[in-house]
């Protein structure tokens, strides 16, 4: 038995050892989990704190930064209002000022109508007043009729009891008298009043000549300043001339032209004294109408390439003259000159190609006559070099030759002399410059040189004669002066001085309806008397 409770006192010893070592870890594990419970919510506590600090702080800032931009947009609404307002008022301004104008143009046009009305009115009371005395006067008259009615009842039955004829046969006697007479009456008057009115155009024309060339007649120049350049349609003729002409005055502007828009269709023309600017517009214009599009950026950037083009066209016009002409040692400015002489025209005559047939023209004539043809070649090629900047300088173009070509380089004295005395302005001190002078007439007035072919010369001679040889008592015709002149020789024994003058201006009046020609024709018809005798 007391083995048995021995037993029995180590199981419960064991048992609550056992029970104690396992109970204390639970223990232990349950006290870390309250531990750990109680750290997780303190903890969790403080982060909510901040999270709630950080947050009240991030809604601190935005609140000002809203206010900021806030203030900052309102003032930006405010000064963009203020300019809106200011704008407002400089055109409300401009509004009135422009009705200011329209009104006060009105005004003007009311006064002008009433003055005008004023006239009317006066006019119609000076029609009223002369009607009234054409009436009387109408009346006078037809009483003197019907007396002077009358007295020629009166004088016909006389006139016919005394001559013994008809009142035909006197009338045809009567009226073919009259006739002679006042014919050649008329004949002679006339002839004195045409003397007298050449005199006086003379002494006129020269008046006319020196003030036109001192003041640079737009008349007479105006079919050589003008280009026409062809446009394809009305729409893009109104896309060149934009809205309210913007487009035309960008290219008046860029290219210093006057562009002329009238109302013929399809076509605007360029005007301008520089026959460079002349040609860099007109196709710049002919650029723009190819491209289509055109507007005042686009017209000042197509102009700024033709200019390019053109400087470089001009020099290698220039470079390639100078070598077909073979003329050496010319400053790179006188072949500039010299290119532009391509742009430039004289009746239709190209100057630099007629400046190169001078140039050949007078080595041949140099040659013939012993003289250095090289000298004489490089004087006739030169000779119009004023011409490209006599629209710049005053003066005429051979003295501005003379001097640019002095001014660069040129000492030859044959060659300065040709320049300036090709047209007689100085003395001729060379044999070269007559030389010069004689090439230069052969080249204008060659036929073909201006404006008209072989064929059409010939024809134009031709029907000159023959108006000529139509005319009663003329003998022969003759054309001369490459068709400037004809002369008329008419039967002495035929036709008095009168009827000579007579036919003269017959011809002359013919001429002027029925041909085409250049410049002007002269008609000279000779009357005189050959006395002839035989000796044995």
């Amino acid at each position: 038995m007391a083995a048995i409770a021995r037993s029995g006192v180590a199981l419960s010893a064991f048992l609550t050892l056992a029970i104690t070592e396992i109970a204390f870890p639970v223990l232990a594990l349950i006290a870390g989990l309250i531990a750990g419970w109680f750290a997780y919510v303190i903890l969790t506590g403080n982060s909510l704190r901040r999270a709630k600090m950080d947050a009240d702080q991030i809604r601190a800032t935005a609140r000002t930064e809203a206010d900021a931009s806030k203030q900052k947009i309102e003032l930006e609404a405010e000064k963009r209002a203020r300019e809106r307002r200011e704008e407002l008022d400089r055109e409300i301004a401009e509004a009135r000022a422009d009705i200011k104008k329209d009104q006060q143009r009105l005004a003007k046009r009311e006064d002008t109508l009433d003055q005008k009305l004023e006239s009317i009115s006066e006019r119609e009371s000076r029609m009223d007043r002369k009607e009234t005395d054409l009436r009387s006067l109408e009346e006078s008259l037809t009483k003197d009729r019907e007396q002077i009615e009358k007295d020629q009842q009166q004088i016909k039955a006389r006139l016919q009891e005394l001559s013994g004829m008809t009142p035909d046969q006197a009338r045809e006697q009567f009226m073919e008298e009259i006739r002679r007479e006042s014919e050649h009456e008329g004949n002679r008057l006339s002839q004195k009043i045409i003397e007298e009115a050449e005199t006086e155009a003379r002494r006129r024309s020269r008046e006319i000549t020196l003030n036109a060339i001192q003041r640079y007649a737009s008349e007479h120049v105006a079919d050589s300043t003008v280009r026409s350049v062809r446009i394809p349609s009305d729409d893009l003729k109104g896309r060149i001339i934009g809205r309210e002409g913007r487009n035309i005055r960008a290219l008046e502007r860029a290219t210093g032209v006057d562009i002329l828009v009238d109302d013929t269709p399809g076509v605007i023309a360029v005007s301008c004294f520089d026959p460079i600017r002349r040609a860099i517009a007109g196709e710049a214009l002919s650029k723009l109408v190819a491209d289509g599009r055109v507007h005042p950026s686009r017209i000042e950037e197509i102009v700024e390439t033709v200019r390019k083009d053109m400087v470089e066209r001009i020099q290698k016009h220039g470079q390639d003259s100078v070598m077909e002409s073979n003329i050496r040692g010319l400053h790179p400015k006188i072949v500039e000159a010299m290119g532009k002489l391509h742009f430039r025209t004289s009746y239709g005559q190209n100057v630099l190609r007629h400046s190169m047939e001078v140039a050949y023209l007078s080595q041949i004539i140099a040659d013939q006559l012993g003289l250095k043809g090289d000298i004489a070649r490089r004087c006739g090629f030169l000779h119009d070099i004023g011409k490209a900047m006599d629209h710049e300088m005053e003066g005429g173009h051979p003295a501005i030759g003379m001097e640019f070509a002095r001014k660069y380089g040129e000492k030859s004295e044959e060659v300065l002399n040709a320049i300036g005395g090709h047209h007689g302005d100085i003395p001729a001190t060379t044999p070269y410059t007559p030389i010069v002078m004689a090439a230069d007439a052969i080249s204008g007035a060659r036929p073909g040189a201006r404006r008209e072919s072989m064929e059409m010369y010939i024809k134009r001679l031709e029907q000159l004669e023959g108006i000529a040889t139509q005319y009663g008592n003329v003998t022969e015709a003759h054309a001369i002066q490459a068709g400037r002149e004809v002369r008329v020789i008419v039967d002495a024994k035929k036709a008095d001085d009168a009827e000579a003058f007579s036919i003269a201006k017959k011809i002359a009046k013919q001429v002027e309806d029925e041909m085409t020609f250049p410049g002007e024709i002269k008609v000279t018809v000779l009357r005189e008397v050959r006395a002839e005798a035989t000796a044995r």
